[in-house]
């Protein structure tokens, strides 16, 4: 479904601008009451891209996606595919093809892997085709497909999150923490997963605290650190802990 189709719900601006960029931010910033939690910060991601967001406990990585799904209150411009969309609610940007997977999965526990996986695809054609899709990346989901999923092990959990949101059939996925509480395996294949998507041509955000598994995928890298960027670099610069430390001290 593209962005102008008239199905879609949304009212997007019909102002286009200048970014030949996917997704956009320009100063886009956060509070928790009175705690300033995210600076104003300016990222993008384009067509195909991997890009990752790396940054210690705290550093506002969570609540910085929250913003860019406006998951919670914001300031700042969000642009998709050249059009303003920063007064879209987290539904209009979703149904645009702006979709994230968030920390903690929020699956509904008491349904079936088949059940969570029809909600995500509820408002898109070929339901049949996009679960095929997914049964391809990860097979354990097929072999479990009525299985409540609050019964699924961590790492199926996680897998069913994402296939949840590739029902959504996404432009952008954006991903917080997807290998948080994970066997080191099965993050490893979770992540493996992301790149073969991102191979096959879907933009992908993510938000990792397993630095050298994403930074292998990733093409840029964004270093957050107190709430703002500290640095924006060529993943390939960062070849060691040592190297991230500097950033996260800066």
């Amino acid at each position: 479904m593209s962005a102008g189709s008239s199905s879609v719900g949304a009212t997007v601006p019909q102002t286009a601008t200048t970014s030949a960029h996917l997704f956009e931010a320009r100063d886009v910033s956060a509070h928790y009451g009175r705690v300033h939690a995210l600076k104003p910060t300016s990222l993008h991601v384009g067509r195909g891209e991997l890009v990752t967001v790396l940054g210690p406990n705290g550093a506002g990585k969570t609540t910085l996606m929250r913003a860019l799904t406006r998951l919670m209150p914001r300031e700042g411009s969000l642009f998709f595919e050249g059009r303003d969309v920063s007064a879209l609610k987290t539904h209009e940007l979703a149904r645009l093809g702006i979709i994230m997977v968030q920390e903690g999965r929020g699956l509904f526990g008491q349904m079936t892997v088949r059940e969570n996986l029809s909600v995500g695809g509820f408002t898109r054609p070929h339901e049949d085709e996009k679960l095929e899709t997914v049964f391809t990346l990860f097979p354990r989901l097929k072999e479990r497909v009525d299985q409540i999923s609050s019964s699924l092990s961590g790492g199926e959990q996680q897998m069913l999150a994402i296939g949840r949101a590739l029902m959504a059939d996404p432009k952008v996925l954006m991903l917080d923490e997807p290998s948080l509480g994970l066997a080191p395996k099965v993050a490893t294949e979770i992540l493996e997963t992301l790149g073969e998507l991102n191979r096959r041509g879907l933009g992908i955000l993510l938000v990792e605290q397993k630095a050298p598994l994403a930074l292998k995928l990733a093409r840029r890298v964004y270093i957050l650190t107190l709430g703002r960027v500290a640095a924006e670099l060529p993943a390939d610069q960062i070849g060691s802990h040592h190297d991230l430390a500097r950033y996260y001290l800066n």
